[in-house]
Order: C-alpha cells, then sequence, then structure tokens
C-alpha cells in the first residue's frame, strides 16, 4: 500500500507552509488561520485514507482473471478480461472511486503500458487488455493494480488486488504435410504388424511400448499372463520418438523447440503414438533416464493430446555448455536403446556432435527408422564442417538425413527431410 499527496496535496501544503511563515513574520493572525488550514486538508486526507484502508481493506471485492486463449502460441495474441465484483454495500462504495490498472510480464507486454478498457457497473467493473506473447515459458500477470483518490482530491492511494496469474506461452508451430506415405508405407505396415480395416476387429497381439492402454484385452491378457491389445489399424501405428537436442544460443534454441514440437504434432496428427525425448524433459523423477523422455501420447485423446506434448516444451531450458547438452542428448540416446521400442520411428533435430555423440546415434539406426535434420547456425565454417561430419555419419548407419541452417522455414526444411528418402 502506498499513499502521497497529489500535485493539489503539495499545493495545498506548500501554500500552507507560505501563510503560516508569512503571518508569523507580519504578526498576522489571518495569515497564520489560513496556513494551518491549508496544511489542515492534506494531513486530514491522508489520515482518513489511512484509517478507511485500515477498516475496510480489500474487503468486499473479489477479482477473477480470464485469458483467452490459454495456453497461447508465440507470436498470438490472447485477450485478458479481470473482473472485479463488491460483493457488499462497502464494496459497492470502494468500487465507485477506484481506477484499476494491471501488471504484465515484459514477455507478454513487449515492454509498452498496457491499454484497457474499463466497463463499471454499480456492482462489478470490467477491465480488457490484449498481450501478445514473445517468448515460450510461463509468464506471470497481476497482481491488479487499484487506485483512490480521497474526495478532496489531495491525497492518493496505491495497492494491489487479487492474486497473480500465470501465462502459458507454447512454442510457434507450423502445420506440416502429413508424412504418413512416406515415412509409413505398405511394407512397414505389414512386417510390423498394421493391419487394414476387416471384419475380424478382435485380433490380439503382444503388448509394444508406445501401444495405447485403452487396446488392452484384459481378459484375453489374464489369461494369458501377458498384455495383449487389439491388433486394428490404429493399434499397430508404430510409435514416434522426436529427439532433440537443445543449443546455448537462445534463439537457435527456440527454432530447434519450434521444428520439433511441429514434427511431433504432425506425426501425432497422423495416428502415431509420440513421445518428446532430450535435454530439459523432465517427467516423473527427477533422476536420470527418467528425465530423458517423455510417456507416449495418443491421438485418440484429441485435442488433450496436442496439448499434453506442447505443455511438455514449457519448461525446456537449454544446458550452459555444448557439452552438458551433448550428454543430455546421450542421456536420451541410451533411453531410447533401452525402452525396447524395435521398429519405433526417431526424428531428431540436432546440432554438429563429437565423435562419441555421432557413434551413440548411430546405433539407433539398428532397431529404428531414423530421420534427422541436422542444423548448423551458419555463423562460422567450423560450425558448418562438424555439421557435415554428423550429417555423413548418420547416413552412413541408415538415417535419413537433411542439413539445415538455424531459422529456416520449418516446412521447407521438413520437405527436405522427406524428400532425402528418394
Amino acid at each position: 500500500m502506498r499513499r502521497r499527496p497529489t500535485a493539489r496535496g503539495w499545493a495545498l501544503a506548500a501554500a500552507g507552509v507560505v501563510a503560516l511563515q508569512t503571518g508569523i513574520g507580519l504578526g498576522s493572525l489571518d495569515l497564520v488561520r489560513m496556513g494551518v488550514l491549508l496544511l489542515a486538508v492534506p494531513v486530514t486526507a491522508l489520515v482518513a485514507v489511512v484509517l478507511v484502508d485500515t477498516v475496510r481493506g480489500r474487503r468486499g471485492l473479489e477479482v477473477h482473471r480470464d485469458v483467452h486463449p490459454e495456453p497461447v502460441h508465440v507470436g498470438q495474441e490472447a485477450e485478458v478480461r479481470v473482473d472485479i465484483r463488491a460483493s457488499d454495500r462497502a464494496g459497492r462504495a470502494r468500487l465507485a472511486g477506484l481506477r484499476f490498472s494491471e501488471q504484465a510480464a515484459v514477455e507478454l507486454s513487449g515492454g509498452r503500458a498496457l491499454r484497457a478498457r474499463v466497463q463499471r457497473r454499480a456492482d462489478h467493473a470490467t477491465v480488457r487488455y490484449p498481450v501478445r506473447a514473445t517468448q515460450r515459458g510461463r509468464w506471470p500477470l497481476g497482481p491488479l493494480v487499484v487506485t483512490r483518490t480521497d474526495t478532496f482530491g489531495v491525497v492518493r492511494s496505491r495497492t494491489t488486488l487479487g492474486s497473480e496469474s500465470q501465462v502459458a506461452v507454447w512454442p510457434a508451430v507450423v502445420a506440416l504435410p502429413a508424412p504418413s506415405d512416406v515415412l509409413v508405407g505398405e511394407p512397414d505396415r505389414v512386417a510390423l504388424g498394421a493391419r487394414t480395416p476387416s471384419t475380424d476387429d478382435a485380433n490380439l497381439r503382444d503388448y509394444r511400448e508406445g501401444d495405447d492402454l485403452r487396446r488392452v484385452h484384459w481378459t484375453s491378457s489374464a489369461r494369458r499372463g501377458t498384455l495383449l491389445v487389439r491388433s486394428d489399424e490404429r493399434a499397430g501405428m508404430r510409435p514416434v520418438s522426436v529427439l532433440m537436442d537443445l543449443p546455448v544460443r537462445p534463439s537457435t534454441t527456440e527454432w530447434t523447440i519450434s521444428v520439433a514440437a511441429s514434427m511431433a504434432l504432425a506425426m501425432l496428427d497422423s495416428g502415431h503414438p509420440v513421445r518428446l525425448a532430450g535435454s530439459g524433459i523432465a517427467v516423473g523423477t527427477a533422476t536420470g533416464a527418467a528425465r530423458a523422455a517423455s510417456p507416449y501420447v495418443h491421438a485418440r485423446s484429441g485435442p488433450e493430446a496436442r496439448a499434453a506434448l506442447l505443455d511438455l516444451t514449457l519448461d525446456l531450458t537449454p544446458a550452459r555448455t555444448s557439452t552438458d547438452g551433448e550428454a543430455a542428448l546421450l542421456d536420451a540416446v541410451r533411453l531410447l536403446d533401452t525402452s525396447h521400442a524395435s521398429g519405433e520411428i526417431v526424428l531428431a533435430v540436432i546440432g554438429p556432435l563429437s565423435a562419441p555423440g555421432r557413434a551413440a546415434l548411430a546405433h539407433v539406426a539398428d532397431t529404428a527408422q531414423g530421420w534427422a535434420l541436422v542444423r548448423e547456425d551458419g555463423r562460422h565454417a567450423t560450425d558448418a564442417r562438424e555439421a557435415h561430419h554428423t550429417a555423413t555419419a548418420l547416413r552412413r548407419s541408415g538415417w535419413r538425413v537433411a542439413q539445415v541452417t538455424a531459422g529456416e522455414d520449418p516446412v521447407q526444411c521438413w520437405l527436405r527431410l522427406l524428400g532425402s528418402a528418394s
């Protein structure tokens, strides 16, 4: 709570001091009385404001904040609506004399003052204003700042009302062409147990990691002592792991996350169970491999599945050094090797790797179908040379590879990767 005189209050106080000193100097009782009266006005108003705030406090007013849409993607706008409601007569009296403003993180406001529209009624007020997300993450919004001026306009008090909210900002994503005809051709589908629709939808097969648990046939599983799933067309879709390493440079990190998220959503929309793997993926416990990959997300969950994937990107942060980043990537690669999801598809967005890193990633192609975008920043020749070495090593081990430059259009990068199969 901050209380201070307004410009009018300071002027009255200054005039009072001058009149008081002049009256004393000239021996004029009238000037002394006038000076005391002028000084008494702001002092009395300040005391009254203190007493009113102490007695009433924040009682009688309720604040509710709503953001739509929420979460929001980077580059998109959202509208914030703040409702302030008076629950009693004293609250309505306080509401009538309040002015409102909001606080927002610079990632939502762009460092500019928020321009709000205020609508008032007898028992409530509504504040609306737009925000524009400029960076992925979770950013604070609020609390509401309320300002009140006393009846004479000589003292202003300012305080906060309600609580702080958080706005989740997803990375910018783009719609990528459906990859199913390229990545999952008919020979692959037959070899991996995917079937065309038939009248007998109850054929069973052994459970594989990535299968939707809702496809488990519990009666047969209990009888056989092992998990069995119904092997209709959707149940046979190959699981997909989207692997990423996050560079130290922030702009390249955001581009990497945006491309990886777009690829993950494209595969999810095609019906594949999808998970994210790489540095910064923290789910479940906080130990080793549990932090290297998320659980599979299934397309049957609808919009909730897309939201679950994008939520995993909110708190991703790059490693402090490139060495730490590659170590985290290798942890994720080791998890892929031990997850027993044979025949899965691994989509990777990676930077230049050292020789041990290239060898570890090349080994993934022994049991999985690997597709990789090898990123270079394009800042110096060494970076481009190391990216070329990484791409060459992965191609020799059976990966499909496209070399890209950070900041390129994700759609063009994706099409180049798909075209590398021909």
